[in-house]
């Protein structure tokens, strides 16, 4: 009899500690499921700054926090096409470049990563004969269109056949998974062939 009324205590107290944890929430556990409270630091001329860290989104592009509130901007929607993530300005496709080539445009904030991404000039042949980075000339946390600038120098060897090439502007992908890799490629003419 005593023996029944402890296996009956055990079991009881195996209930309950089940219920209890059922009502624990999961994230209690895990503090990496929940976002760090906004952090700002004010100067004395009144402007906010939000810490620099940043939220990886689901589809590997990464935000950081917005002023005033400091809150993460929202990450990229699917009804963001492909197509237009990147416009480039210059230069115009299939036209006659020198080194070092000027490149400019504008691309969503989710194809930077701290405000820059990698550019790479290539031969006929797709060998890498340049690279360089592309700088953001603004605000780049956010999923509007932000301008861009790079400056690309390259050298072509002396018996390169054919004058043509391409100019790619590759997204930066910090999380190095191959589905989040994007880029856009730019044919080109190089005047240094004849």
């Amino acid at each position: 009899m005593r023996t029944s009324l402890i296996v009956l205590g055990a079991v009881i107290v195996l209930l309950a500690l089940g219920g209890i944890a059922m009502w624990i929430p999961k994230e209690w556990g895990n503090p990496a499921a929940t976002p760090p409270a906004p952090a700002t630091t004010t100067n004395v001329g009144g402007t906010v700054a939000c810490t620099m860290e940043a939220k990886i989104c689901p589809d590997g592009s990464s935000v950081g926090r917005v002023p005033p509130s400091c809150e993460f901007a929202p990450c990229p929607t699917a009804a963001t096409s492909s197509t237009d993530v990147v416009i480039i300005d210059a230069p115009r496709p299939n036209a006659t470049v020198t080194s070092p080539v000027t490149v400019t445009g504008k691309a969503r904030g989710n194809w930077y990563f701290e405000g820059s991404f990698p550019i790479v000039v290539v031969n006929w042949d797709g060998l890498i004969i340049g690279q360089g980075v592309a700088h953001a000339d603004g605000e780049w946390m956010t999923t509007d269109y932000v301008p861009f600038s790079a400056s690309i120098s390259y050298a072509l060897a002396s018996e390169t056949p054919y004058a043509r090439g391409s100019i790619i502007l590759k997204k930066d992908n910090p999380s190095g998974l191959p589905e989040n890799d994007d880029s856009r490629e730019i044919p080109v003419t190089f005047s240094e062939v004849r």
